[in-house]
């Protein structure tokens, strides 16, 4: 397995329930395809460098873990389609 890094930005007007909702969803996703999360980082609301839909203030998290390719090839797929996610970036640590 390999580690990585997922930065997503969320909509700003979800509310705390809906936001760890959807963190939940992504850690379990990973889980439940054999990997392990290490660290969520809530780094908050912050403006956007340019406005996503006209948004222009998203709340950011970086999440980083282990997990097989077949996570991540799931991972962007669920967070592609899901409500909420203005941005998501999967890296390779």
């Amino acid at each position: 397995m390999r580690k990585y890094e997922m930065l997503y930005i969320l909509t700003a007007t979800l509310t705390d329930e809906e936001k760890d909702a959807i963190t939940a969803k992504f850690e379990s996703i990973i889980k439940d395809c054999g990997g392990n999360v290490e660290k969520v980082d809530k780094w908050g609301v912050k403006k956007l460098v340019y406005p996503i839909n006209y948004k222009t203030e998203g709340y950011y998290v970086l999440m980083t873990f282990e997990a097989p390719t077949t996570a991540v090839a799931e991972l962007k797929r669920i967070a592609g389609i899901s409500d909420g996610v203005i941005r998501r970036l999967i890296t390779k640590a």
